[in-house]
């Protein structure tokens, strides 16, 4: 496959997104306005839907959680290589350029990129700058999952959980091959942090992955993070 013919699905998981889709494939389409956008909805009660289909995104429609939406929206696309990206981030202008140099290499096969936050905070400067690597801590899909169609359905799609479906795609595709980090950063929201308290969020999700590496069920988790009030990221 050479750089010039990689073609490239975007497909963003979402519910009740109405006030960050718009903005969202606007985004996509300035920086390729040919590139296909899927819009993988988990029963959006708000506008998303709509305002999706009137910005000339595909939409899916199925069952709430990131990992169903993310596979019914792979299983729609036709481009060479995925990208997994939440409504509430933004592609660097370069990104599509950068992708067809790094996956003219036939040896990449998943990739992340580079993060900032939206809102400046030492503290959230911090978390960003340690999750410019790629360990089981600090890749998630707030990052943008690249990755070949054809690996991705080799290796099964995302697991069909509400949340850690991200890492766990890391962990299978890492026992594989290199996950190649990006060097350019997506911007996305802070929102979680504004609303719950930057310390209070660190904290509460390094708790959630400790009990997901200690082997609790993701939908358990799941269930104890809506309890708790927290916002389930990008789904």
């Amino acid at each position: 496959m050479s750089g010039s013919t990689v073609t490239f699905s975007v497909i963003v998981p979402t519910l009740n997104e109405a006030e960050n889709i718009q903005s969202c494939i606007a985004n996509i389409q300035a920086i390729d306005p040919v590139v296909e956008i899927i819009i993988a909805d988990g029963g959006s009660t708000d506008d998303t839907v709509q305002l999706a289909t009137a910005a000339g995104a595909i939409v899916c429609r199925t069952s709430r959680g990131r990992g169903p939406q993310c596979n019914a929206g792979a299983a729609d696309a036709t481009g060479d290589v995925l990208l997994f990206l939440h409504a509430d981030t933004q592609l660097p202008p370069n990104a599509f350029t950068l992708l067809r140099e790094i996956f003219a290499t036939p040896d990449v096969q998943c990739a992340k990129f580079r993060l900032w936050f939206d809102t400046r905070d030492w503290l959230l400067d911090l978390a960003a700058l340690c999750m410019w690597v790629d360990t089981i801590m600090t890749s998630y899909g707030d990052q943008c999952i690249v990755v070949r169609q054809t690996f991705f359905h080799d290796l099964g799609g995302f697991p069909a959980w509400p949340l850690f479906e991200d890492v766990n795609f890391f962990e299978r595709a890492r026992e594989r091959t290199s996950v190649y980090v990006v060097p350019a950063c997506v911007i996305t929201s802070a929102r979680r942090f504004l609303q719950n308290g930057v310390v209070n969020q660190l904290l509460h999700d390094f708790c959630l992955m400790l009990q997901y590496l200690w082997g609790m069920p993701p939908q358990q988790i799941a269930e104890m993070y809506e309890r708790q009030g927290a916002v389930l990221r990008g789904a």
